[in-house]
Order: structure tokens, then C-alpha cells, then sequence
């Protein structure tokens, strides 16, 4: 392989190449689920036996919660990902966890507006400003998404294209709006980032009932022995 010498580029070529230098890296921080979980590599899947455990575990169970440590991936790696591959149907061959055929209806959640934009719609759509660079591929994401009243930069609602060739949606919810702001429509997936209010969580889990839905929490246990890190905890234990 050659080595390209730069002095012998024109002005104008060296524009060019520096074009396509650009081109080339907007296009590849638009594509950042691609980069998770390859076959070799430092983020390559043999490491991370854990993450796919609860990803095949959503093939039969529609209650699934990682409790682990900060600074783990929870975010970016287990809810994030398992997310945007429900939102686009991109499953890796890989995939041995729950599949959707069809466009799927989601919320995201988190403890406030703000550590929801901040945090999950970050993961998922990329920071203010840079639409497309977060885990759901930016050529997927259709429109603008609308805008959540009264918090800077955050969304409301974003559509997906799936494909099926039809539409997904991820709303953008927080525990902070009360329960009843988690009363509505089904959902097929609702993920909850940080620990949620029982009663937070009940409603979200009768979402997706109807539609044989799943709820996927992921977060680390500051409170302690509450009703729903205990729940949670039972349940391994059976």
C-alpha cells in the first residue's frame, strides 16, 4: 500500500481530500450501533458475556432489569442499543433476544427532563445540536423530532424508520412528570433508565401488557433495598 504525499497535492485536491475526510467521519458518527459488539476487536462480544445474557433474555422474559455498577455500559450498551435495534429492526446476526417484525412504539426514561435529555436522548439521538450522532443511525431519523415545553434541547417525541419500511416512535418520558404522565397507549418497549418509583414502573409494565410489550430497566441501586431494586432482586432469586 502506498502512502499519499500531500505536497504534491494542487490546493484544490487537497480541498477535496479533505472533503472526503469529512464526509467520511460525519457518515461514520452517524452509524455508532454498527460499532457495538463486533466479532473482534476491544468492544468485540466475547467480552461482554453479561450484556448478552440480558439480551437474549428478552426471548423470554418481558421483565428484564441490569442492576450493576456505574460506568458498565448500562446506558450505552444494554438499554441504548437494545433500544435503538427494537426502533429500527436492525438486529445483528447475532441476535438471540426478543425480535419485533414491525415498527414498534417506545418511551425512554429517566429521573428528570433534564437527565433525560442529557443522558438518554443523548445515547439514542446524539447531543443538542449534532441530530443522527447518538446509537439510532441518523439516516433512520425522520424529521425533526417535536420538542418537549419547558426544557431546553429536549425532545418529545422522534420517529424511526424501521425496516419493515413502516414507522417507530420513541417518546421521551421522566419519573419527575408523576405517574399519570405514564397513563395512554401501549407500548411495545419502554425502557427505564435509573431507577424508577414502583409505582412509575407498574404503570409503564400495564403499557405493554396488550401488546406483549417489554419493560428493560438499567441502573445502579443508590437507594438501596427499595420495593423495586427487592423486586427485582427476588426474582433472580427464584
Amino acid at each position: 500500500m502506498t502512502s499519499l504525499n500531500l505536497d504534491s497535492l494542487s490546493s484544490s485536491e487537497k480541498r477535496e481530500l479533505l472533503a472526503l475526510l469529512e464526509e467520511k467521519e460525519r457518515r461514520k458518527s452517524r452509524r455508532k450501533l454498527f460499532d457495538l459488539y463486533p466479532t473482534d476487536g476491544p468492544l468485540r462480544r466475547e467480552l461482554y458475556a453479561k450484556h448478552l445474557q440480558f439480551f437474549a433474555a428478552g426471548a423470554e422474559f418481558s421483565e428484564r432489569c441490569m442492576m450493576a455498577a456505574n460506568r458498565v455500559g448500562k446506558t450505552w450498551g444494554v438499554g441504548g442499543y437494545e433500544t435503538a435495534i427494537h426502533l429500527t429492526g436492525k438486529y445483528p446476526d447475532w441476535w438471540e433476544g426478543r425480535r419485533f417484525n414491525d415498527p414498534v412504539d417506545c418511551w425512554a426514561a429517566g429521573d428528570t427532563g433534564e437527565t433525560t435529555r442529557d443522558i438518554i436522548q443523548f445515547a439514542l439521538m446524539g447531543p443538542i445540536g449534532q441530530l443522527g450522532t447518538g446509537l439510532v443511525p441518523g439516516d433512520d431519523i425522520i424529521g425533526e423530532p417535536s420538542k418537549r415545553a419547558g426544557i431546553s434541547g429536549a425532545m418529545d417525541i422522534a420517529k424511526v424508520r424501521h425496516v419493515s419500511g413502516g414507522i417507530s416512535q420513541v417518546g421521551f418520558k421522566s419519573y419527575d412528570q408523576g405517574r399519570k404522565k405514564f397513563q395512554g397507549t401501549a407500548k411495545h418497549v419502554v425502557w427505564l433508565d435509573e431507577e424508577p418509583p414502583m409505582d412509575v414502573y407498574t404503570e409503564c409494565l400495564t403499557r405493554t401488557m396488550t401488546v406483549d410489550g417489554m419493560t428493560l430497566c438499567t441502573f445502579t441501586p443508590l437507594e438501596g433495598a427499595t420495593d423495586v431494586a427487592m423486586m427485582f432482586l427476588e426474582m433472580d432469586g427464584d
